[in-house]
């Protein structure tokens, strides 16, 4: 078939923006890689980058330098919502990402990036063959040849005249870009749900949590009753910076409750789980994989949907935003403990995505390269 593909990733992980966005990143990489694509990851050095992440796996990185101090906004009048989450303007970062990939020949760029639209993806068109923008928000135009949102709830017409109108979309929790790792999991962690004595509660914010709302949840989730007898399994990010005081309020809780910091085996970890309460962020596909019924906390405005799509289809309780646990929590615990409704949940979770995803949006890529 030729020379090995080479695909691009415009992405950034920070204490800011959290790793979701790099992790899916990483995600179809590996899976364009297992089938000799070349990989490029083009980020900037910001606290909280997940560049050692993906080196480890194989992956060529291209640093961009961090924003200087103060320049985070465009010279343009209109700029995205989100656009201070890039640090410069997208005029500076169009031209950093254009200088780093001089010389290589991509067949794909692939941009996540909430900070970024169709201006900064027409400036880099020169160096790419075509354009793949992941979106999660619908709040934006896009200059692409493929679109990715995964999103449970989203609808191919959100993104009418955001996209050129021939342009294929990829909508919907069926290109959930979930590791491999879910996929094989999935038969084992399903069937043993339908058995097993509920025990096991997991607590996953995200890669950063730098507000620390896992030691919120932990300290009310130490005084419901009703989960009294149950054991607490935490993962936390090595980039959050509270993983210390996390530790040490487990130490002291009433509850059995252990951390697990930068876990290599989450679909082990959730497999093990009855309940998971976590952040309503790209994890809560790989829940829906397993079947893990999910307590679902608010972290910022673009997870809202997604939450009320997963509360829509029963396979989670939504808890709002952090300040709300205190009063939230306790009542879901009760809610979600009561006869049948772990089962029920999980099942719903686990119509709602199959673990294949990824290797759906790696053959959109392959089969565009060849058109």
């Amino acid at each position: 078939m030729g020379r090995a593909l080479a695909v691009a990733f415009r992405v950034d992980a920070s204490t800011l923006i959290g790793s979701g966005h790099v992790m899916r990143c990483l995600t179809l990489a590996d899976a364009l890689a297992e089938a000799g694509t070349r990989c490029y990851f083009v980020m900037r050095q910001e606290p909280g980058n997940l560049e050692d992440a993906a080196r480890r796996r194989g992956h060529h990185v291209l640093m961009l330098s961090s924003a200087e101090s103060g320049e985070s906004a465009s010279s343009s009048e209109s700029v995205p919502p989100h656009a201070a989450w890039l640090g410069v303007s997208w005029e500076a970062d169009a031209s950093d990402t254009l200088r780093a990939l001089e010389g290589i020949e991509l067949d794909w760029l692939v941009v996540d990036h909430y900070a970024l639209d169709q201006r900064w993806e027409t400036q880099v068109l020169a160096c790419c063959k075509r354009l793949m923008a992941i979106d999660d928000l619908a709040d934006r135009k896009h200059q692409c040849d493929l679109l990715l949102d995964q999103n449970l709830g989203r609808d191919l017409h959100d993104y009418d005249g955001l996209v050129p109108g021939r342009m294929r979309r990829l909508i919907g929790s069926d290109y959930a870009l979930l590791r491999l790792e879910f996929r094989r999991a999935r038969a084992m962690s399903l069937e043993a749900r339908q058995t097993r004595e509920p025990g096991n509660i997991l607590v996953s914010m995200g890669g950063v949590d730098a507000a620390n709302v896992t030691g919120n949840v932990l300290r009310v989730l130490d005084s419901i009753e009703v989960v009294s007898a149950y054991r607490v399994t935490v993962v936390l990010g090595a980039a959050c910076p509270h993983i210390d005081e996390v530790i040490e309020q487990a130490e002291s809780m009433r509850l059995a409750t252990r951390v697990v910091v930068n876990a290599n085996n989450m679909a082990e970890l959730m497999s093990q789980a009855d309940l998971a309460i976590g952040a309503a962020g790209g994890s809560a596909w790989e829940r829906c994989c397993l079947g893990l019924p999910s307590l679902l906390v608010v972290m910022a405005d673009n997870q809202r949907p997604g939450a009320e799509a997963l509360k829509r289809a029963g396979a989670s309780i939504s808890l709002g935003w952090p300040d709300a646990i205190e009063e939230t929590l306790p009542r879901a615990m009760r809610e979600v403990l009561a006869a049948g409704r772990l089962l029920e949940m999980s099942q719903n979770a686990a119509a709602i995505c199959d673990g294949l995803g990824v290797q759906r949006v790696a053959d959109a890529l392959r089969e565009g390269s060849y058109e």
